[in-house]
C-alpha cells in the first residue's frame, strides 16, 4: 500500500502545483503540455483519483498516512 499512496502524493502534489500555477500566474500546465486533449482530462481524473486515495487511506489510518514499508 505504500507505494500507491507514495505515487498518489506525487500526482497530487503536480495536481497542487499546477491550480497554483494557474491561481497566482494563470497559466495552465496541464493543456501546456497536453493541450486541449482527452490526455489533460485523463490527467485531471488521475488527480482526483489520487486525492481520493489520499483521503481514504487518511481515514483509514486514523488520521496518519503510511509512507513507510512493513517489513
Amino acid at each position: 500500500m505504500f507505494i500507491a499512496n507514495i505515487i498518489a502524493f506525487i500526482i497530487a502534489f503536480i495536481g497542487c502545483l499546477n491550480w497554483g500555477l494557474v491561481g497566482i500566474f494563470g497559466f495552465n500546465l496541464v493543456t501546456a503540455i497536453a493541450g486541449a486533449t482527452i490526455f489533460a482530462t485523463i490527467i485531471y481524473v488521475l488527480v482526483l483519483i489520487s486525492i481520493i486515495w489520499l483521503l481514504v487511506a487518511l481515514l483509514m489510518g486514523h488520521g496518519r498516512i503510511d509512507f513507510r514499508r512493513d517489513y
